[in-house]
């Protein structure tokens, strides 16, 4: 007699069989994040100096999605939106509230694959709290990049501590939220990047035979603190890198949008020399993960997995990396806001294509019925994404990012892209079929005046919350622009210390670092 277990979108048991039955083969998943990646920061984007061989193979196998999105370019907002399938007006986050609990009432991608009979694990960054939450993952190993104010234990510190290093995985000296740099001070089999590849690898090797595995593997760069392996960055060495892009509309610090002003001001402006640095140190994290997913890889491939696995790979958000003299995300422009989103289905599942590319609009709210759809489990209501292989298209993206004067407000449509600044009630306007790299901002011009106001109606009506303070007759107005200020960066933008004895613990719902 069998039990009554969840059904698929065809009315099957998901996992039970009859007595005596073969159990149903049903597809492994291996969803991959990288953290601050930019979605231009691949060779198959057509970037002329990054190295990134495995995604460039993934993708030829593979979909990458062209127009992907995080709906806020901020980690914690963006990894709700993945883990609950909502935009962050569904999950309550637009800003980075650490202290803030995943939603209870919002089933998480985790939960919905244990429920429907999947081993499920986390290895890497989760950036939940409280930071042991599971949040549905049946096992968690986590490197949470020194958060041991907030409590629970780091996996990847109590790693080191055995190996003879207790604490000192920040004795680099460099922050996690600033753009100095410098190489590994560790033995490089201690990196972050190969622990989360080790860890990912054993688990997938210690899994349950009888159950499909769904397996998150989080990788906390190429975040700041920019500590990359010597043998990766001396390979970038010798090579010119690409400069920084400056727009005729950025040139004029004083004349940016409030909101980007202020990222402006709170960083500081690299030489071009330190620059150029930076950037390879930027590269070399990149490649060294990407090199690393071929363990992953050859390790499905040596277990006889891989043709039954989907592949996710995606990033949480980007990283201006000096462009328009900016850095890091908060920002709706493309090298804060795009993501790389790269899709393999299991060799028995035509609807991801092979070695194709797709310019649907996409959030991160679409990771989960994507994952869901693929596996045939039931999307729960809740979930205001899309599947990435289903015929449904949305026709604009909504972004959304901080609250207040910070506030930045995005609408997409596929080719033209609204950013519209509340504090001043400044709007930009791009073509990014003509203008990839938001070079021409077009508000000002006549002839794109329907686009505008067709953008700005759209717009208008996506506010919620205290934004509708800033409409008047339906019509955006925004709010008085404040005298620009900054107060002394005193914590060197949440810098790390000593990590042995442990850290004490600090009020959880104050942030740490650019705030």
């Amino acid at each position: 007699m069998m039990q009554d277990v969840p059904a698929d979108r065809h009315g099957e048991p998901l996992h039970a069989t009859p007595d005596g039955a073969e159990p149903q083969q049903r597809n492994h998943v291996l969803f991959v994040t990288v953290d601050q990646w930019p979605a231009r920061l691949l060779g198959i984007a057509g970037h002329p100096v990054v190295e990134t061989p495995t995604l460039d193979q993934i993708a030829r196998v593979g979909t990458r999605y062209t127009n992907a999105y995080a709906e806020c370019p901020i980690c914690i907002p963006a990894r709700r939106s993945m883990m609950t399938g909502t935009s962050p007006r569904g999950h309550g986050d637009r800003e980075f509230q650490p202290a803030l609990p995943m939603p209870a009432h919002l089933p998480t991608l985790a939960r919905s694959f244990r429920d429907a009979g999947y081993q499920t694990a986390a290895i890497g960054k989760l950036h939940v709290y409280p930071q042991r939450d599971r949040i549905g993952f049946e096992e968690a190993l986590l490197a949470e990049e020194g958060r041991g104010h907030l409590g629970g234990v780091d996996d990847y510190e109590l790693f080191l501590a055995d190996r003879g290093y207790p604490g000192q995985q920040f004795m680099h000296g460099m922050s996690n939220n600033e753009y100095g740099w410098r190489t590994w001070h560790l033995p490089e089999e201690l990196h972050v990047t190969n622990w989360t590849t080790w860890a990912a690898a054993r688990t997938i090797k210690r899994r349950d035979p009888t159950r499909p595995g769904f397996w998150h593997v989080s990788y906390t760069h190429p975040h700041p603190p920019l500590v990359p392996l010597a043998s990766y960055l001396e390979r970038y060495r010798a090579r010119e890198v690409d400069t920084p892009r400056m727009a005729d509309w950025a040139r004029d610090p004083a004349a940016l949008p409030y909101a980007a002003r202020l990222a402006w001001n709170y960083w500081e402006q690299l030489p071009p020399a330190q620059l150029a640095d930076m950037r390879r140190a930027v590269y070399a994290l990149c490649t060294h993960i990407d090199h690393q997913l071929r363990i992953l890889i050859g390790t499905l491939r040596e277990e006889g997995l891989l043709d039954d696995t989907i592949i996710l790979i995606c990033g949480d958000h980007g990283d201006m990396l000096g462009d328009n003299g900016l850095y890091a995300k908060r920002l709706m422009y493309e090298a804060s806001a795009g993501v790389p989103m790269l899709l393999v289905g299991p060799t028995t599942d035509e609807r991801v294509g092979i070695g194709a590319t797709d310019d649907r609009l996409v959030g991160l709210q679409d990771v989960m019925p994507t994952l869901l759809d693929l596996c045939g489990i039931p999307v729960p209501s809740t979930c205001e994404g899309l599947s990435m292989v289903g015929e449904h298209r949305r026709e604009i993206l909504y972004g959304e990012s901080l609250v207040g004067a910070k506030a930045t407000r995005m609408v997409h449509d596929g080719r033209y892209k609204l950013i519209w600044y509340p504090a001043g009630n400044r709007l930009q306007l791009f073509d990014l079929v003509g203008d990839p790299h938001e070079e021409s901002d077009l508000a000002a011009d006549p002839g794109h005046g329907e686009v505008k106001a067709r953008l700005s109606q759209a717009l208008a009506g996506n506010l919620y919350g205290g934004d509708e303070a800033w409409l008047r007759d339906g019509a955006l107005v925004g709010m008085a622009e404040p005298e620009l200020s900054s107060a002394p960066n005193r914590g060197l933008s949440g810098q790390r210390g000593l990590h042995f004895p442990p850290i004490p613990l600090t009020d959880p719902s104050k942030a740490v670092g650019s705030g």
